[in-house]
């Protein structure tokens, strides 16, 4: 299994490489791929160095399975050359999940639409994934009406220049910014460009993505995206209407038995979600699980999952994981 890493230097990719490593991803060669001025560096995987190649190469290399996380350009350019090889592209840019063409995926959710001719996957945002995890159990069983959902935004999900632009400020360091305005003691209501209907690529991200990967356009999603001084991970507070009525205790156990989610919700002790205690993790966390007593049918709940993690890395070798257990690679 010749498995290449295309952004293996950034962020998520040296995430993408710890996932493999801890989940014993069954790489046999392991072809780390970046931009030209990292070519020839080395890194080093499960004890064996491994030199940083270039794009041209890495196709003619032939990798089975290519992760990507390497931007949207650099995808829109790249995958389909890498597909062309014969190779399936994971990719974690925003690039292809529009694409009608393009299966959206979350493999607990829906990894059963994969086929062995899907050779360009996209995978989802990061604060979709969080987000659907905990919907799509409750879509099955009560029909989800809508969703309203208010983001927390980790500046991780910016990359390096996000943090350290924060660590710069915790410093007192001037640096480059990679926001419009300072973010430690702050919270930004903008998460990447705004679109023409005044909200922005991140909050329509989660508005379309959700109703594809749950294949439901009937559900109505509208969301706020904040960027807050944050490392561990994204939160999102968020309300949903359903078209039946529900008990708040089943909720909890629906969700408690649903793979991949961990129920944090005593009030007694204090319990719930918290990105200090998601950093690292590859668990979607919910709680605050309540009925909203404003509307019928409602209930509000708080989910917090590690965005670098379940919400980029962790997601895109689960597919990979899908693909190679049912023999679609």
């Amino acid at each position: 299994m010749k498995v290449a890493v295309v952004g293996a230097t950034g962020m998520v990719g040296e995430v993408m490489l710890k996932v493999l490593a801890e989940r014993n991803f069954p790489v046999t060669e392991l072809i780390p791929v970046a931009s030209e001025k990292s070519v020839g560096k080395e890194i080093e995987f499960k004890g064996t160095n491994y030199k940083v190649v270039g794009m041209q190469t890495a196709i003619d290399m032939k990798a089975d399975i290519a992760l990507f996380s390497a931007g949207g350009e650099t995808s829109l350019e790249w995958a389909p050359k890498f597909a062309a090889a014969g190779t399936t592209v994971i990719d974690n840019s925003s690039a292809w999940r529009m694409d009608p063409t393009k299966k959206l995926v979350v493999p607990e959710i829906n990894g059963s639409i994969l086929t062995k001719e899907d050779k360009i996957i996209p995978n989802a945002n990061c604060s979709t994934i969080q987000l659907v995890m905990a919907l799509a159990p409750l879509h099955k069983k009560y029909k989800i009406k809508r969703v309203i959902v208010s983001t927390y935004q980790s500046i991780t999900g910016t990359g390096v220049k996000g943090v350290q632009q924060l660590e710069n400020e915790y410093a007192g360091i001037q640096g480059e910014m990679a926001y419009k305005y300072p973010i430690h003691r702050n919270a930004i209501p903008q998460c990447d460009s705004f679109e023409e209907n005044g909200y922005t690529k991140e909050e329509m991200k989660l508005v379309r993505e959700t109703q594809k990967i749950l294949d439901d356009r009937t559900i109505a999603v509208t969301a706020t995206a904040v960027r807050v001084p944050i490392v561990g991970g994204h939160s999102e507070a968020v309300n949903v209407e359903f078209e039946r009525d529900f008990n708040v205790g089943e909720v909890r156990d629906l969700l408690h038995r649903t793979p991949g989610i961990v129920v944090q919700d005593n009030l007694d002790t204090f319990t719930y979600p918290m990105p200090l205690f998601a950093q690292g993790k590859d668990d979607v966390f919910v709680g605050r699980i309540r009925r909203d007593e404003s509307q019928p049918n409602s209930l509000n709940m708080w989910i917090v999952a590690d965005n670098l993690r379940k919400g980029a890395a962790t997601n895109t070798v689960q597919i990979a994981e899908y693909l190679v257990a049912h023999n679609l690679v």
